[in-house]
């Protein structure tokens, strides 16, 4: 069962890591504009692996992540490189609260890869669900993000990236469950954050700016990796072994509403009715997709 733990005791760890991730899209927008998409993401990444590294060699399970370094390069790339560049890329166009909107599609996208590669069974409610999920997500392309000051094939491609992001964790919510379900949760997480600092360190050198970035800059993206990824990710599996998945995973969907208000706050950002109205019919059909609804229901039978 969800509910291990009185709500008391993990409702503020709950909001303090929803605020934490709906501020990543902050510090990501700060520091893309000085580095780049790519050393952005590696900047972030690299950071996060280094310091959850000690909890590793602590627990003495460097080992196992050594033993396992090609099912985590693929992991890295799936989970936290190609993420962390789509929405790096994305922030250059289109703002952080819709960016954060589109990240609430992460569920939908792991209910509909978990259906079609492990064979997850999908009941009627579920499949109602897909269909709200992606129907708000085109109604939000459709109408653009508020944005007017850019073209509008750049919020396209923009809202494609935090679409592939997303498709990417659904993909590797599956290849964990399919290939690493035998593996600790943090030797997971570090050996993948390790593994997208390996695959992103050519394309950032690479693509590394030309400029010196600023103080600023820097220090958005130690926020970002020390607190934003290697802090909130052990905050998550905490919360997901105190209260189980189905739980944790609602912190999905908490973050819009810190994204979008500090977008509102620090960078003048505009939420429009139409955002608004097609992230509440995105939130509920990925609720419905992912099965968090489904007890209720069950319970009235």
């Amino acid at each position: 069962m969800d509910q291990q733990v009185p709500w008391r005791q993990w409702l503020p760890e709950f909001v303090l890591l929803a605020a934490m991730w709906g501020s990543s899209f902050l510090f990501m927008r700060e520091g893309v504009h000085a580095f780049g998409p790519f050393a952005t993401a590696w900047v972030r990444v690299t950071i996060a692996a280094l310091a959850l590294m000690p909890i590793l060699i602590w627990r003495k399970q460097t080992s196992a992540m050594l033993h396992r370094w090609r099912p985590f390069l693929l992991m890295g790339l799936l989970s936290s490189g190609i993420p962390a560049a789509c929405y790096s890329f994305a922030l250059l166009f289109i703002s952080t609260g819709l960016s954060s909107i589109l990240n609430s599609t992460t569920p939908l996208f792991g209910a509909l890869i978990a259906w079609w590669w492990l064979g997850d069974r999908l009941n009627a409610l579920r499949v109602l669900g897909l269909v709200l999920g992606f129907a708000g997500v085109v109604l939000l392309t459709w109408n653009g993000s508020g944005t007017s000051s850019l073209t509008h094939g750049d919020e396209e491609f923009a809202i494609a990236a935090c679409l592939l992001a997303t498709l990417c964790y659904g993909v590797a919510g599956s290849f964990i469950k399919k290939y690493l379900f035998d593996v600790p949760v943090m030797v997971t997480t570090t050996g993948s954050l390790f593994g997208a600092s390996v695959a992103l360190l050519l394309p950032a050198l690479w693509f590394w700016p030309s400029e010196t970035p600023s103080l600023h800059a820097w220090l958005s993206l130690l926020v970002l990796g020390l607190f934003c990824t290697a802090l909130a990710y052990v905050m998550y599996f905490r919360l997901m072994t105190r209260n189980g998945p189905a739980t944790a995973m609602t912190v999905t969907y908490l973050i819009p509403v810190f994204a979008n208000c500090i977008g509102v706050i620090w960078l003048d950002e505009i939420v429009t009715p139409w955002m608004l109205g097609c992230g509440v019919l995105i939130v509920f059909g990925t609720a419905l997709a992912s099965g968090l609804i489904d007890p209720y229901f069950t319970k009235n039978e």
